[in-house]
């Protein structure tokens, strides 16, 4: 598990937001056709400016309130945003509850196929947004599935960030973003905590051990004692870890969007 279902994401820092946008930055809820003729929900927040725009890639539960709002917390800070579903093919459209059964369902979506619906979603935000670089920011499993989409070039990304992306892939039939780190092509931004007992540092080190010998532009943060999804307003404890991750990420998507265009 990663989120509870009432999370939220931290709000950003106030020196990072973008004066109040008339009528908000509330995110449209829509319903998008993949390549293979799928139709799938997302959660758009376009955005006016030249900021890099945002993949946003769920944890296991898809798409719901929590990656909803972060992508109006994008939308705020200037980068449009799409947060994507990955259960079109299997689970239908529309909104879940808290019962929703997931792992079924995550154990049914194919790599290949989450590639072709985030460059649906990026293809629907650039119509809204105009085309620019974009960045996939993943969590959990969306962090595993942005690590991978780096080494594949069924959507094109600028950069990829990870949140507590899942290292150890055997019990999704996966390979690991260790294995791929070499056909990483673009810069990456690796979050986990210290205190996590799903990914281990001996794991993490293994990782940034491969980007390294990859020559991939990298750049991994552990924060000390904070646990599996510390980035969540909730979380008040950890609420330095989520503030230093917000500008760590803003950094890094204003670094790779700039760079893409230069």
């Amino acid at each position: 598990m990663c989120f509870e279902f009432d999370a939220l994401p931290p709000d950003l820092p106030a020196d990072l937001a973008l004066p109040p946008l008339a009528g908000g930055a509330a995110a449209e809820i829509a319903e998008l056709t993949s390549a293979d003729a799928t139709r799938f929900s997302a959660a758009l927040a376009p955005m006016e400016g030249d900021g890099a725009a945002v993949l946003i890639l769920p944890d296991v539960r898809g798409l719901y309130r929590f990656y909803i709002e972060l992508a109006e917390r994008f939308a705020q800070a200037g980068h449009p945003a799409v947060a994507i579903d990955y259960f079109g093919r299997t689970a239908g459209l529309g909104p879940r509850g808290e019962d929703f059964d997931y792992m079924p369902e995550v154990m049914q979506t194919r790599p290949g196929q989450i590639r072709d619906d985030a460059a649906a979603g990026l293809t629907a935000l650039a119509e809204r947004s105009g085309p620019r670089p974009a960045v996939a920011v993943g969590f959990c499993y969306g962090g595993t599935q942005a690590f991978l989409a780096n080494a594949s070039s069924r959507v094109e990304l600028a950069g990829v960030v990870g949140f507590y992306g899942g290292l150890d892939t055997s019990r999704w039939g996966l390979k690991s973003p260790v294995e791929v780190a070499g056909e990483m092509r673009a810069p990456l931004l690796g979050l986990f905590g210290g205190a996590d007992q799903s990914i281990t540092p001996e794991q993490v080190a293994a990782f940034e051990q491969a980007l390294a010998e990859a020559g991939v532009e990298h750049e991994i943060v552990t924060y000390p004692g904070a646990p599996h999804s510390f980035f969540d307003r909730k979380q008040h404890e950890f609420a330095g870890a989520s503030e230093d991750a917000w500008r760590r990420v803003l950094g890094f998507l204003g670094k790779v969007g700039a760079a893409a265009l230069s």
